[in-house]
């Protein structure tokens, strides 16, 4: 008899997803798109301090409470100048 290997198992090594809205932080791209900005765009902000960072490792992640604060809020300045 033929044992299966973990692979043969659709989700053996498979995550759960996760939506974005249950996420407590975000990547740089998943956070522009949230936004429905660029990808420059959110490293504008970010550089001018208008959204905060986490680092953990090499990664740099923007909090979802941050993304939807900023969202509630009208800018009408130009993001970059």
């Amino acid at each position: 008899m033929m044992q299966s290997s973990p692979r043969s198992q659709p989700n053996a090594d498979k995550k759960p997803a996760i939506r974005a809205e249950e996420k407590l932080l975000l990547s740089r791209r998943d956070a522009a798109q949230l936004l429905s900005i660029s990808q420059r765009a959110l490293d504008y902000l970010v550089a001018t301090r208008r959204l905060q960072t986490r680092r953990i490792g090499k990664r740099v992640l923007i909090p979802v409470a941050d993304l939807r604060k900023y969202a509630r809020a009208d800018h009408p300045e130009p993001i970059v100048g």
